[in-house]
């Protein structure tokens, strides 16, 4: 490759399961959600009572990742974030969870959760650099391994986008 990777940002669509469902089975293999799960997400992310934000990351003909929020009241959940390995260390995740708080702003939410593996310690750097504060533990979230997940909170996603360095169009 030459220059930057600039995968581009757009609306997953029913067409995009499929590639989505292959990057989901890579990265989180115990663990990973069903098409189902996706199919039941994208129907809440569209039209005038849409709860939902799913998003994909596209080089070319690849889904270089995806991510989701759902918003409850004034209160957004990142349901996902995911990046190809061939991508990590491209500013992609920053990029995904950048669009991602842009929706939560978007849904009139006061503040952002989530729930990360306390293993993943890139995805705690990324959220921390965004804001994201950890306000608990889940004891065996992620099955199988019983492994706890992090409850993260961040409060007022608009301030955290105008705070990034990472601004798009």
């Amino acid at each position: 490759m030459t220059g930057p990777v600039t995968p581009v940002l757009r609306e997953m669509r029913w067409w995009d399961i499929d590639p989505v469902l292959g990057l989901e089975r890579e990265l989180f293999p115990d663990d990973a959600w069903s098409r189902g799960m996706f199919w039941s997400e994208l129907a809440h992310a569209r039209g005038p009572g849409a709860t939902r934000r799913y998003v994909v990351a596209q080089d070319g003909d690849r889904i270089a990742g995806y991510a989701g929020l759902a918003a409850a009241g004034d209160i957004a959940d990142v349901q996902t974030i995911a990046v190809a390995r061939a991508y990590w260390g491209t500013g992609l995740g920053g990029r995904l969870l950048t669009e991602l708080l842009r929706a939560a702003t978007a849904f009139e939410c006061a503040e952002v959760m989530l729930e990360c593996r306390v293993d993943n310690v890139r995805a705690q750097k990324l959220y921390e650099r965004f804001g994201f504060e950890a306000i608990g533990v889940r004891r065996g979230y992620y099955q199988p391994g019983n492994v706890d997940a992090l409850v993260m909170r961040l409060t007022d996603p608009a301030t955290s986008v105008q705070g990034t360095e990472i601004r798009h169009g």
